[in-house]
């Protein structure tokens, strides 16, 4: 999934992408230690699936922020 896909999420959908991300997180993390993984690539693209969204999440909550600043001064 691209970055501007996941910025078209809903947050329910943006959460619910989080945790399907930690959870094949864990799962490749343990076939690594079993030494059942047999693609080595999946654990980077992984994480960066998860830094993508953490990104997305990140730039809502600053946005939410600043518009919550200009509201209230």
């Amino acid at each position: 999934m691209q970055l501007k896909d996941m910025r078209r999420l809903s947050d329910s959908e943006l959460a619910s992408e989080m945790k399907s991300a930690k959870d094949e997180m864990f799962d490749l993390r343990f076939k690594l230690a079993t030494r059942q993984l047999k693609n080595y690539r999946a654990l980077p693209a992984a994480r960066r699936r998860m830094a993508k969204l953490l990104t997305v999440l990140a730039e809502r909550a600053e946005t939410t922020a600043r518009e919550e600043t200009a509201t209230n001064g």
